[in-house]
């Protein structure tokens, strides 16, 4: 299947998988490379030689392409940004900041730069400053969310864009992928699907928990002080939401909300933690290989797409 990400990134098929902190390391990612997709190393809250040592891991574990995530919050993105184009992968995706200053540094090395964006407006100046392809996410996405749907997101930014625009926020199998690129993405970053393969390190609780979710049991936290987070319902998302509500201080929410992915994701403490996945929940409901999954997903957007087509005779 070729798309102008598979022509920009070099691989097989339209699909990458996205950067979830704790989760998201040379495991998944070269599983996911090796199936056709594109992998991705989360480097959010990891200290650089994590990063290194992980890239390394990919590198062994594949010779097909693959990325990093930097989080332009965290302290010490301009290490890890370093350590990325000395290891010279692929590719990388850039959230929760400004990227703008870092896209000529991971050009002079090769690797190309793929921001997520929340607007329009953002979206033009990546593209206007030399991004060679941008992320938009939606709200129905699991973890931090903005404030536009998936839906929108496509409607407002896609027929104004040139460079390929990836799609993300509640895209779980492949009628969604064929929404996608039908509205006129090049493709999409798919997070909560790869969370339930065989080389996800997600604890096994964490899993079994998303494997009995229904629609339902999702739920943003934070969104009414500006910065939302998606996860499943549980004791801590009802405390979180009741203080919340209450008018409770900022610094008690953060302190509440401090370290609670890891304690889902690692720790399996499914009640406690924050189980971070996107709303589409009901099609969520099998462990796999990546490469089963990968597979799965192309034969139903094949399918899907020939369906749109017969419609349109």
């Amino acid at each position: 299947m070729k798309t102008k990400l598979t022509e920009l990134l070099g691989i097989k098929y339209p699909v990458i998988q996205g950067g979830m902190a704790w989760v998201s390391e040379a495991n998944l990612a070269s599983a996911v490379s090796n199936a056709g997709g594109a992998g991705i190393i989360a480097a959010g809250g990891r200290d650089t030689e994590w990063v290194r040592e992980e890239i390394r891991k990919a590198k062994e574990m594949t010779d097909k392409p693959f990325g990093v995530n930097v989080m332009l919050m965290a302290p010490n993105k301009d290490e890890i940004v370093e350590v990325v184009c000395e290891e010279k992968v692929a590719f990388v995706t850039l959230g929760a900041g400004n990227p703008v200053p870092y896209i000529e540094k991971f050009h002079e090395h090769g690797i190309k730069v793929i921001p997520v964006v929340p607007n329009l407006k953002l979206a033009k100046r990546v593209a206007e400053k030399g991004a060679d392809a941008i992320v938009i996410e939606g709200m129905e996405a699991g973890g931090h969310i903005g404030s536009q749907t998936t839906l929108a997101l496509m409607t407002n930014i896609i027929p104004y864009i040139d460079i390929p625009v990836v799609v993300a926020g509640g895209i779980a199998d492949g009628r969604g992928i064929a929404a996608a690129l039908l509205m006129g993405a090049a493709g999409v970053q798919m997070g909560s699907r790869f969370l339930l393969t065989t080389e996800s390190t997600l604890h096994p609780k964490a899993k079994e928990r998303i494997l009995q979710a229904t629609d339902t049991d999702s739920v943003a936290t934070g969104v009414s002080r500006g910065h939302g987070v998606r996860c499943l319902r549980n004791t801590f998302t009802e405390e979180y939401t009741k203080l919340e509500a209450s008018g409770a201080p900022q610094e008690q929410l953060d302190k509440l909300a401090t370290g609670t992915n890891r304690m889902a994701a690692v720790d399996g403490d499914i009640e406690r933690g924050a189980i971070l996945v996107g709303q589409s929940l009901n099609v969520l409901n099998e462990i796999k290989s990546a490469q089963e999954i990968i597979e799965d997903l192309m034969a139903q957007t094949k399918e899907t797409l020939q369906k749109a087509c017969e419609i349109g005779k």
